[in-house]
This record gives structure tokens, C-alpha cells and sequence, in this order.
């Protein structure tokens, strides 16, 4: 089975002081954490695509970061180099044209990883005449927030899109780069729809009506991202995943994750809207993703939890993997 991982904070990881070229479990302690990813559990999990973010920490985040769009710039070159390096060692590959793109059905444990650059938060782009650089350099897909940025409000700061912003998105449409729509506030994220006519993603957000924070998506934004033909990776972040009065009493399990694919498939009709998204290297540990599962090795046991709750063998496929496949042949450019 081919999985895909839309999204996973790899090269911000190395920032960090870990490696991700090594087994998690050879990775070191950070941050009172133990790592949950490395390109081998990627392999050995079965993993042949993931979204590789770049994250820019802004300096309201763990007290140091960016303070503004050129400090942001030089965060995600770094990290754009990070990425560089391991194609050149034969770990990685970026996608592009997705109308080319023919993965195999079970990659290879010493193959490269496919991976589509993506850059969360649009701080990093000083203006939009930056974008067609950055489109050269491998970027497919931008989301314009994490929290409040120049272009949008974000998750705990709400707010639409700026003017800046709404250039931005008119560049990024110009040369095909995709919008990822987790993190954005709620106006914004409307705001965005009303502005591009294109497919768009949530490469790593639940649903609000089992966790009921700005963070996750309402059902009218479910729908209205599988009214585009988008897709919608389910985050592992316990805290994303766990109902009010949960969180913190108990380990996440894989059955709220499956919680939350239903959820979308009833919303949507069928399951061809889900994937998953599992940031689960994203400023969290192994503590704080459902107990089953200790490294990326262990994606496999989602598709058994799938099965356990009553999901078709296509289904699972398509949640596991097949959906962000077809997406991505059909919008990347």
C-alpha cells in the first residue's frame, strides 16, 4: 500500500538539532520529546510521498524567530537548503508536474522519497515578485498563515486577508502554486475561496465538530474544500484529535483518528476527500500521538484501524494514500 504524509516539518527539525536522515530512534531529545520521524521509518512505514514543509518561527514562538520578512526569508533558505543537500544524497526528490508523476505501489527502502515542497506560513515571501523564484526553486504549495501573518489572520488570531495577502495569492495562482488552508482564521479562509478559483487543500486539520477550537475546520469549511475537489489531511497531534474534556486525560488512539475520516466522509459522501497530514514531527513526541503508533513505521496500522471500522479495501487505499495521489496529478504543476 502507498501512503502519503501531506505533512511533516522535516528540514525546521534539523533547526531543532535533530537528524532526520537517522532512525527516530536513534534521533536525540529535544525539547523534552522524542523524535517520531526519519526519512528510514518513512521508508520502512511504506511512505512514498510527504509534503516537506518549511517553517518559519516567528519570534513570538518559543521566544526566538523572525521578526520580519527578510529574517523569515533567510529561516526558509536555510531550510530550502536543508531539503537541497539530501537530494543531492539521493534521499529525496521533489515533485513537480503532477500529470508525470507515476509513483511505484511500494517504494523501495533504499529509494529516494518523494517529497512536494511546501512552505507554511507566507511570511518568507518578502513580495510577490519573489514567488516565480521560489515556484524554480520547487514550491508547490503555500499557506498563507500559521498563526497572524503579513498576508492573513491564523490559528488564535483571527482576521481576513490583507491586501498584501491578496496579491500574494493572485501571484501564486499566476505560476500554479497551490493553497493549503490549515491554520488559516475562518474569514481568511473565505475570503481565499472567494479570491481563487483553484482546488485547494487542508494539508493537516481535523474537524471542529469533534474538536471545537479555530484550529480545525467547520463542516462548511469541509464541504466547501470537497466542493473544489480538495483534499484534507487528518492531523495526529493528540490535542487535535481528542473531544473536550479528553485531551490531557488520556493518549489519543487510532480510533480517534478514524473518528475524524468518518466524519468527513459523511460530510462529503465519500471517503475520497481524506488523507492524512500527521505532522506528527511538528513541535510534538511520541506522547502526544495516538498510543499505536511510535515512529512513521507504524503508518501501516491506520489502514488496519480503517479496516476495523468497517472501510473497503479501495477506501483504505485512498485514505492511506490514493487521494492526495490523484490530487496532486491533477493540480501540480
Amino acid at each position: 500500500m502507498f501512503i502519503v504524509d501531506a505533512h511533516l516539518d522535516l528540514a525546521y527539525n534539523v533547526a531543532r538539532g535533530r537528524d532526520p536522515r537517522q532512525p527516530a530512534e536513534q534521533q536525540p531529545f529535544v525539547d523534552n520529546e522524542y523524535a517520531t520521524v526519519g526519512l528510514p521509518d518513512l521508508r520502512a512505514g511504506g511512505v512514498g510521498l510527504v509534503c516537506a514543509t518549511i517553517f518559519c518561527s516567528p519570534a513570538s514562538y518559543r521566544g526566538h524567530g523572525y521578526r520580519d520578512a527578510e529574517e523569515a526569508r533567510r529561516q526558509a533558505l536555510g531550510q530550502l537548503g536543508t531539503y537541497q543537500q539530501w537530494i543531492q544524497q539521493g534521499l529525496l526528490r521533489f515533485v513537480s508536474g503532477g500529470a508525470a508523476y507515476a509513483p511505484g505501489d511500494q517504494p523501495h527502502r533504499a529509494s529516494a522519497i518523494d517529497a512536494i515542497l511546501l512552505l507554511e506560513g507566507a511570511d518568507a515571501l518578502r513580495s510577490p515578485d519573489d514567488v516565480p523564484e521560489w515556484f524554480e526553486a520547487g514550491l508547490r504549495i503555500v499557506g498563507l498563515a500559521w498563526r497572524r501573518t503579513r498576508a492573513a489572520g491564523g490559528t488564535g488570531e483571527p482576521g481576513g486577508l490583507s491586501d498584501e495577502g491578496r496579491d500574494l495569492v493572485r501571484a501564486l495562482d499566476r505560476v500554479g502554486i497551490l493553497h493549503d488552508t490549515s491554520h488559516l482564521a475562518e474569514q481568511a479562509f473565505w475570503e481565499l475561496l472567494d479570491l481563487t478559483p483553484r482546488a485547494v487543500i487542508a494539508s493537516h486539520s481535523n474537524c471542529r465538530a469533534i474538536v471545537p477550537t479555530d484550529r480545525q475546520l467547520s463542516d462548511d469549511m469541509i464541504k466547501a474544500i470537497a466542493g473544489r475537489g480538495g483534499v484534507i489531511g487528518i492531523n495526529f497531534y493528540d490535542k487535535f484529535l481528542l473531544p473536550p474534556g479528553e485531551a490531557g486525560k488520556r493518549r489519543a488512539t487510532l480510533v480517534d483518528v478514524v473518528r475524524h475520516v468518518q466524519h468527513v466522509c459523511q460530510l462529503t459522501g465519500s471517503a475520497a476527500h481524506v488523507g492524512i497530514g500527521t505532522d506528527m514531527d511538528g513541535g510534538l513526541g511520541r506522547e502526544q500521538i495516538p498510543v499505536e503508533i511510535s515512529t512513521s513505521a507504524d503508518l501501516p496500522r491506520v489502514a488496519e484501524a480503517l479496516f476495523s471500522a468497517g472501510f473497503g479495501d479501495e477506501d483504505v487505499r485512498n485514505v492511506m494514500g490514493g487521494n492526495w495521489l490523484r490530487f496532486f496529478r491533477d493540480h501540480l504543476q
